[in-house]
């Protein structure tokens, strides 16, 4: 049997968290250089600063980022993680760079409608809790 098919759903939810990883990384690490990418009326509307609306994406991506990255409450994550990137998507409209994160909203839900996969950690705790239930009935 070929076991690519297997672990391509896991190749995809890696990779995708590559990406939301690297972005939140760069917003905790520069935030003034993504500080011009806030729309003035959100920031008008936010009681915080624009450089803390940044913090808090950087922050959003980066702990969503790692839970999908383990495959720790997979469909969660995932779900929480396009619907952020949908509403980015939106904010930014059609260009470069909307079309860019429109592929990103697409392979995020793609991981949300797949689930856990065979390397995730929410496949793992199934099968340990499988087999636990499993060895009490013997």
């Amino acid at each position: 049997m070929n076991r690519f098919p297997l672990i391509a759903p896991a190749f995809l939810r890696i990779g995708i968290t590559v990406v939301y990883l690297w972005f939140g990384l760069q917003q905790l690490i520069s935030p003034l250089m993504w500080v011009s990418y806030i729309p003035k009326s959100i920031v008008a509307l936010s009681p915080v600063s624009a450089q803390m609306l940044v913090y808090c994406n950087g922050a959003f991506e980066i702990v969503f980022g790692l839970a999908l990255l383990f495959g720790f409450f997979t469909r969660v994550s995932a779900l929480l993680l396009a619907v952020h990137m949908l509403d980015i998507t939106l904010i930014v409209g059609y260009n470069a760079i909307g079309v860019r994160d429109y592929g990103i909203v697409i392979a995020t839900f793609a991981v949300f409608f797949f689930g856990p996969d065979v390397l995730s950690l929410d496949s793992f705790f199934r099968k340990s809790k499988e087999g636990i239930v499993q060895g009490t009935n013997i």
